[in-house]
């Protein structure tokens, strides 16, 4: 389907002042450039024109509330000087996977002074974000979003994850040593509870070998006094004999 055919579905049962969004992704755009979209959008906030071979933006309306604009996998490769002058309030573009292979064709967006959000996603050619070149030196009140800065983000996010681990690594060797710490404590523990064993077995020998001492004497004397009381009566019994 063709962006003019697809533009008046759009308007069915409305004006084009009505409309405050208009997708036009995947449409087949006319020589490369945008056809259906006249100035009467006068409220349009958002406008979608992904994959559709743009080449140029140059016949765009001037949309004052237009914020938000995707131009994202389309074949522009410059004339982007022309968006401040017909965006005059655009907070957010996307120009990621199209065809503008130098940092100086996006000089123009300077004038965008609502712009706070810009792609630059999947191009040709690899930005550098150093202070002499970058996007970032172009648009220092923008978040500028590219390859690079994407991956500092991920070395950020590895380093995070690099010190979490250490953390980790560090709570568990001192769970480690503190439970080897009470394990000691354990080992003592069970020592004294043996010595204290081994202390009640031998007094209990003695207080036995005392009981039998004791036993013995008894039994000597016994027998002694036997003897004493046999001798007694063999005498008197000679005595008597006598």
């Amino acid at each position: 389907m063709d962006m003019k055919r697809r533009i008046h579905l759009e308007l069915r049962n409305r004006t084009p002042a009505a409309v405050l969004e208009l997708v036009l992704d995947n449409c087949k755009s006319n020589d490369g450039k945008i056809e259906g979209l006249i100035a009467e959008f006068v409220n349009l906030e958002f406008l979608s024109l992904i994959n559709v071979d743009l080449i140029s933006v140059s016949n765009l309306p001037k949309l004052p509330k237009l914020k938000k604009l995707e131009l994202s996998d389309d074949r522009i490769c410059g004339g982007l000087d022309m968006l401040a002058e017909k965006l005059p309030n655009l907070t957010h573009l996307n120009l990621s996977g199209n065809k503008l292979k130098d940092i100086s064709t996006l000089e123009p967006l300077k004038k965008l002074e609502c712009l706070k959000s810009l792609d630059l996603f999947n191009y040709e050619v690899q930005f550098s974000c150093s202070v002499s070149k970058g996007p970032s030196t172009v648009f220092s009140n923008t978040t500028v979003q590219t390859p690079d800065s994407d991956a500092e983000v991920d070395g950020v996010d590895e380093e995070e994850d690099d010190e979490e681990g250490e953390d980790e690594d560090k709570e568990e060797d001192e769970d480690g040593e503190e439970e080897e710490f009470d394990d000691e404590e354990d080992d003592d523990e069970d020592k004294d509870v043996e010595g204290e064993e081994d202390e009640d077995e031998v007094s209990g020998e003695e207080e036995e070998f005392g009981h039998d001492g004791e036993d013995e004497d008894e039994d000597e004397e016994e027998e002694e006094s036997g003897k004493g009381e046999k001798r007694k009566r063999e005498t008197d019994d000679e005595g008597e004999d006598d």
